[in-house]
């Protein structure tokens, strides 16, 4: 005798994008998941309150805290409430959901369950940073947060500087000045980039210019707010411009920042510029020779 099938979850799951900045950007369909939801998972229930009291929406449902430090023990929770067919509403303090905030690990638990997953689309500090940026939009990456400390940021920076796409990072204001000079560092100083700071906010700011320049201005003082960094790709064949003590000063820095051995480093600088490695390499042998002479 064949069992009957089970049947599917009837639950949905919802992640809901919320303003980067100004409630006007909230849409009407963000204030009427919010109304309607079950369960509402929320990063910060302050920040939650203080939107739903500017939309005029008072919930339906339950409010839950759902954050970076409580994601892995709340996600079978709210797995449960789906699979029992709840509708439950995942909002961050800004932007999407799951872009390097919490919501992933719902999202990966309710497909593995069969659940529906769904969105409500709204404003995101990755797409209006690079839209404002004044650098190329066709092809881009996101690359999130990077290490907190020096080594590590350095050694990831280093397995960029050949990434021809404009890039896309966040950065916390205090770390912003050594982020930038690590940038510099790896991707040179006149690699173009826009820092952009409190995005649709009163006090937006977009800084733009070479590496070199937005690190010596980040360090001149305290920058704050919500940073949003965006830097230009590698250009193929960059290199050919470069004279050999500057080739060999890229390979140098590569080594010290980065903690390379000299053929990793000559490797790495010769795909971000554009040239044959055998180049690079007799560049760095031509400036040890001059610093014997």
């Amino acid at each position: 005798m064949t069992e009957p099938a089970t049947p599917a979850p009837t639950g949905l799951l919802v992640l809901a994008g919320t303003p980067i900045g100004q409630d006007g950007d909230a849409s009407p369909r963000l204030a009427a998941e919010l109304a309607s939801a079950d369960v509402i998972a929320t990063e910060d229930t302050r920040r939650l309150k203080r939107l739903l009291g500017a939309l005029s929406v008072t919930p339906g449902g339950r409010i839950v805290s759902y954050f970076e430090a409580n994601e892995s023990a709340r996600t079978p929770e709210l797995l449960r409430e789906l699979v029992a067919g709840a509708r439950v509403v995942v909002v961050t303090d800004a932007g999407m959901p799951s872009v390097s905030d919490p919501g992933y690990r719902l999202v990966a638990a309710a497909v593995g369950a069969g659940v529906r997953v769904t969105a409500v689309p709204g404003p995101s500090a990755v797409l209006t940073a690079l839209a404002v940026s004044g650098l190329p939009v066709d092809r881009f990456c996101f690359e999130g947060f990077l290490p907190r400390k020096g080594g590590g940021r350095s050694s990831r920076l280093a397995e960029l500087a050949a990434e021809p796409r404009t890039m896309v990072f966040f950065e916390a204001p205090h770390r912003l000045a050594a982020s930038l000079a690590d940038m510099a560092t790896a991707f040179g100083a006149e690699r173009p980039a826009a820092v952009c700071r409190e995005l649709t906010k009163t006090y937006e700011e977009i800084k733009r210019g070479g590496l070199g320049d937005l690190a010596a201005w980040a360090g001149e003082g305290e920058v704050r707010g919500e940073i949003t960094v965006v830097v230009g790709g590698a250009v193929p064949g960059a290199g050919k411009d470069l004279s050999a003590a500057e080739l060999a000063e890229l390979v140098f820095a590569r080594e010290e920042a980065g903690g390379l051995r000299r053929k990793e480093a000559i490797a790495e600088v010769a795909a971000e510029v554009g040239l044959p490695k055998r180049e690079v390499f007799d560049a760095v042998v031509a400036a040890k020779e001059n610093s014997f002479e």
